[in-house]
This record gives C-alpha cells, sequence and structure tokens, in this order.
C-alpha cells in the first residue's frame, strides 16, 4: 500500500520540468521494451522524447534573447537618458522663445495641455 504522506512533486519552473522530462525519457530508453512507461497510451514518451530534446534548445534559444533583449535594453536606457534630457532643454528653450504662444510647441511635436491642472487633495486633519 502506498504511504499517503509521500508526494511526487513535478516542477513549476520551465527549465526543470524540461530537465525532469528528459531524465525520464533516458530511463524510458535505457529500459527499452521493459520500460513501464510503454503502456502509456495518450503520451508515448517514444513520441515526446524528441519534443523534450527540442524544448530544451528552444528554452535555451529563449533564454539567449532574454539575455540579448536585457543588453539591448540597458544599451536604450543609456540613449534615452541623454534624449530625454535634450528634450527638456528643447521644450524649455522653445516655452521662452513661445512665451507669449506655447501651442506653438505643438508644431515641434510636443503634446501642448493647456487644461487646468486638478487641485491637489487636501489631507485631512485630525
Amino acid at each position: 500500500m502506498p504511504n499517503p504522506k509521500i508526494r511526487i512533486n513535478i516542477p513549476k519552473n520551465p527549465a526543470e520540468k524540461i530537465a525532469l522530462a528528459q531524465k525520464v525519457n533516458g530511463k524510458h530508453v535505457a529500459d527499452g521494451n521493459t520500460s513501464p512507461l510503454k503502456l502509456m497510451q495518450g503520451n508515448s514518451w517514444d513520441t515526446l522524447g524528441p519534443v523534450a530534446d527540442e524544448c530544451y534548445h528552444v528554452h535555451g534559444q529563449a533564454e539567449e534573447m532574454s539575455r540579448k533583449a536585457e543588453e539591448l535594453y540597458r544599451q536604450r536606457d543609456a540613449m534615452l537618458l541623454k534624449i530625454d534630457d535634450a528634450l527638456k532643454s528643447s521644450r524649455d528653450l522653445l516655452m521662452g522663445v513661445y512665451r507669449s504662444e506655447p501651442k506653438k510647441l505643438g508644431e515641434w511635436g510636443f503634446e501642448v495641455d493647456d487644461t487646468p491642472r486638478p487641485a491637489k487633495a487636501k489631507k485631512p486633519q485630525v
């Protein structure tokens, strides 16, 4: 009789799940025709074994692209610091040039919002 306190957990992490699938498939292949997994009818490891290997390679490619994306985001963010500074300086200069006509900044691509700002909510006094 099985021990009711024992649990066999399947990892939730994709990399760990792929590694487990490869171990299960490795044991299945090593056991050959004597593998008890040959009895499975819906999810044949003879079919899923190559899928697990392909999944491992695709996961590796995805991880590499993720690392490259992070590096590209760092490069973009460094450039954005300079762009942000130039945009603020340009806005401030143009606000001085077009002080009496601030809507002219719209011609430069700036969004001009002339609606009044909402009043700040007052903090309740205790």
